[in-house]
């Protein structure tokens, strides 16, 4: 965390720090003033770093699967992305895995990423996993923003199915198959049939 402060401060100019440093106090705190410094982030520092801001602010409170859910549950599609993105830092088990179910029944393309990074590729099972991959596929977010992606899609042949399965439909409904998945096809190491690229066609 201190390299994203240092990070965060050097982008910010001298009213956002000094907004930050206040902020991060407090949150620190005896009596962890987060909520409105939270809510607050992206208009004292701007919606491109609010993101940055949030995540420390969760961590100056040491907050916990309560206040991670409250905030993720009362917050906007941004605050509830920070929330995400706070997670593999604040969250050692499965608590918090509901957060990341939710982010993924909904077609925000940014909940959608935050929810696949290290927290979600730690704890998602398999089968909510390869969905989740597949959403990506079907929504357009790049499958760079999975995290450890080509670690859980080694090997996986029931993934290689399912990624086979939704270029034939695409194709067979003359619809463009998403080249990110031929990238994911090939991390899967499968010995099945792959189908064919339409560039080597």
């Amino acid at each position: 965390m201190p390299e994203l402060r240092a990070r965060l401060a050097a982008r910010l100019p001298a009213p956002a720090r000094d907004w930050l440093d206040a902020a991060l106090a407090e949150a620190a705190g005896p009596e962890k003033q987060l909520d409105i410094r939270f809510a607050e982030a992206g208009r004292r520092t701007g919606p491109d770093a609010a993101d940055d801001a949030r995540v420390l602010l969760l961590h100056a409170a040491g907050a916990g699967p309560d206040a991670l859910g409250r905030l993720y549950r009362q917050g906007t599609a941004a605050e509830r992305r920070a929330v995400l993105r706070a997670l593999p830092h604040l969250v050692d088990g499965d608590e918090a895995l509901d957060l990341v179910e939710d982010a993924l029944r909904t077609n925000d393309t940014r909940l959608v990423a935050a929810a696949l990074g290290p927290y979600g590729a730690r704890h998602l099972p398999v089968h909510d996993w390869r969905h989740a991959v597949l959403k990506c596929l079907f929504t357009g977010v790049p499958v760079d923003a999975v995290s450890r992606l080509a670690e859980r899609a080694r090997g996986d042949a029931e993934l290689a199915r399912m990624l086979g399965d939704f270029a034939a439909e695409r194709g067979a409904a003359g619809r463009t198959v998403p080249p990110d998945l031929y990238r994911v096809l090939a991390l899967t190491e499968s010995q099945q049939a792959r189908p064919a690229h339409p560039e080597e066609s």
